[in-house]
């Protein structure tokens, strides 16, 4: 087998976990609260981004210059990018919550222009615009007559995630670091400000064991083995544009997770619109490489 091959099914395994992540949140959310969710998640993925950097002698030299950078990263990913994405989860369906959080791959065009001084383009301004209209029909449900948006401040979060995402990625392009230095010191931090919020809050940890799966899952999967899987495809693979487009159909298979275990009846808008976003993104990932 050929490591473009070995790459593929390690980007397959990627889009099945990442998958997953919309009906682990929604199913975890019934037993626990997102604070306690944060707390065990990513406990779970500090360790094993932790477990990987001791086992690759990865934490040679870190200075407190590098420990100020990840404290900034780990506030963004995974503490505040969370509290925001299970919020939205907890305000709407997880086929509305998902698309929604998937536009990360245009913002990131808009913020590589005052961090990576990237200059906007046309082709780029028209994904954006096909993009936007794939967020309106999933937002209205497709109903434009009335524009009525069921819960605005849900979906206001969730597209604030795909924003927070997209900063993290661009500053993480600026660092130049070993990629799992990187995570295991940024993942610190988040679980630090994690443990400060759950016990300044007040909260214990939880006895429903459904729940602890749950965020064990998340933090372990969704958080955790799953970058270290992709960050072995990209190794494998020297064009990553075909593991990129392998991993676009994250989305799609995450509404069959929807379907299958959280029983949600997918509303045309929902397929419709995500189809519309993703074909922006394409439109201006085929621009780039013209």
């Amino acid at each position: 087998m050929t490591n473009q091959n070995k790459a593929g099914l390690l980007a397959l395994l990627t889009v099945l976990f990442w998958g997953s992540a919309a009906t682990a949140f929604k199913l975890t959310l019934k037993h626990i609260d997102i604070i306690s969710i944060i707390f065990i998640a990513s406990g779970a993925s500090f360790l094993i981004f932790l477990i990987a950097g001791i086992s690759g002698n990865k934490f040679k030299n870190i200075t407190f210059r590098e420990l100020g950078k990840s404290a900034i990263l780990g506030f963004l990913n995974p503490f505040i990018y969370y509290l925001i994405l299970l919020k939205a989860y907890s305000l709407l369906p997880a086929q509305q919550a998902q698309p929604l959080n998937f536009i990360w791959p245009i913002l990131i065009v808009l913020l590589s222009i005052p961090l990576l001084h990237h200059k906007l383009k046309l082709f780029d301004a028209v994904a954006l615009l096909i993009s936007f209209l794939g967020v309106l029909i999933i937002s209205t449900k497709g109903n434009f007559s009335l524009m009525k948006i069921n819960s605005p401040l849900g979906v206001i979060l969730a597209t604030s995630s795909s924003l927070l995402w997209a900063l993290y990625f661009v500053l993480n392009v600026r660092d130049k670091r070993d990629d799992i230095r990187k995570l295991a010191l940024n993942f610190f931090f988040g679980f630090l400000f994690s443990s400060i919020l759950f016990f300044a809050s007040g909260h214990s940890l939880p006895t429903q064991i459904k729940g602890v799966w749950g965020a064990l899952y998340i933090g372990s999967l969704e958080m955790g083995i799953t970058f270290l899987i992709w960050i072995k495809a990209l190794k494998l693979c020297p064009n990553s544009s075909f593991l990129n487009n392998i991993i676009y159909l994250t989305p799609f298979v995450a509404l069959i997770f929807v379907r299958l275990f959280l029983q949600e009846s997918i509303h045309y808008s929902a397929v419709l619109g995500l189809t519309i976003i993703t074909s922006g993104i394409f439109f201006q990932k085929m621009s780039q490489k013209k």
